[in-house]
């Protein structure tokens, strides 16, 4: 299994083609995956493929969607080995199935795919894909429609972005076990890291599900207080979906600075959190490096009691989120690089990162 593309619905499809371009460096791509009720536009960066959807008409699903949801993640497609197989374990479990398996020709590519319904109005298509040999420029595309990257001006970013490292999905609370045990049994997700982060103002319980072979991997958050960011997001986005997605990169401190030039608004952090790292044990950083990251105000977390055989090198996180990025404060990005084989999340980063969205609750007056 792996990610083959996520669909977001929003209300100007053109708009967001080009904040993707603009301010992180995705490339356009032609789309001829637009029907007479709904635009649909494609940016890609690496193996990151984002469908962006906006209604035409009322009759659109993406005007469904938006009636009941803000803009956001409508839907996360996985490519799976045999797609009839899973959509029919899904069906055994009680899943919702959207969509019954179709298949179709598109040139020399064969594809299958089939639609369950999810959390909230999250939905998951899975998919199945046999390509032949297509042209130089093109690629069959991840609705089985053609695709190719349209000349576009000389972007203000270069994009550094490889790929999707994860994809957060926040539930109610008290039903953080049922979606584990619906990842497991529906789409056979494993158990990984769990985590329990309390501050003096709020707290939330969050547990790491895994794709069988690694490949993808959904924390799934539950707010552990009547405060709680999550609980702030639920509110907001009416109901349960996807929080954030983690996109890597493989020198982050250079893509931030790129990402700031071009505009991107991030999370601050406070310059004390970098005093704080330096009394930590196992500190790898050069003192020149500290201090770009620093700059960037990027998240540092490691293992202080792991390093690689034959090395003293510990397993590195480096980590950093938008601000929301709709008009609403629900969904942003977040962008990571994972140095030495680092695995995982990093317990201190998700800390950080929790206390530093509790900051931004405190100046929009949601906690106290």
């Amino acid at each position: 299994m792996k990610i083959d593309r996520v669909h977001f619905y929003v209300e100007n499809a053109k708009v967001w083609r080009d904040w993707f371009v603009h301010h992180l460096g995705f490339q356009a791509v032609t789309d001829r995956v637009s029907s007479f009720h709904t635009c649909t536009e494609v940016v890609k960066s690496g193996d990151v493929c984002f469908f962006l959807s906006s209604p035409l008409l009322p009759t659109s699903p993406v005007a469904e969607f938006l009636r009941q949801y803000p803009p956001g993640v409508a839907d996360v497609a996985f490519v799976v080995e045999d797609v009839e197989a899973a959509i029919a374990l899904a069906q055994m479990h009680g899943a919702t199935i959207l969509q019954p398996v179709q298949e179709r020709q598109e040139g020399m590519a064969s594809l299958k795919c089939g639609k369950i319904a999810a959390w909230g109005g999250l939905t998951h298509t899975l998919v199945e894909r046999h390509c032949g040999e297509v042209g130089k420029n093109a690629e069959i595309g991840r609705q089985g429609a053609e695709l190719s990257v349209s000349p576009s001006p000389r972007l203000p970013v270069s994009s550094s972005i490889t790929a999707i490292d994860h994809i957060v999905l926040n539930v109610a609370v008290g039903e953080l076990d049922r979606a584990v045990a619906w990842y497991e049994k529906i789409l056979d997700f494993q158990p990984q890291q769990a985590f329990k982060i309390k501050t003096n103002r709020s707290a939330l319980h969050s547990q790491v599900m895994v794709s069988r072979n690694g490949s993808v991997q959904l924390p799934i958050n539950e707010p552990a207080s009547r405060n709680s960011q999550i609980q702030e997001f639920l509110d907001v986005n009416r109901g349960p979906g996807i929080q954030h997605i983690a996109l890597r990169t493989t020198n982050l401190v250079s893509a931030i600075a790129k990402f700031r030039a071009s505009g991107l608004s991030l999370l601050s952090v406070p310059q004390t959190y970098y005093s704080q790292l330096k009394q930590r044990q196992g500190l790898t950083l050069s003192p020149l490096e500290l201090e770009a990251i620093a700059q960037q105000e990027i998240l540092v977390d490691w293992q202080e009691y792991t390093s690689l055989e034959g090395g003293n090198t510990a397993p590195l996180l480096l980590q950093i989120f938008t601000q929301p990025i709709f008009e609403q404060p629900t969904f942003f990005f977040e962008f990571i690089e994972r140095r030495f084989q680092a695995q995982g999340f990093g317990e201190g980063n998700f800390r950080a990162l929790f206390e530093a969205i509790e900051s931004e609750q405190i100046k929009r007056g949601t906690l106290q």
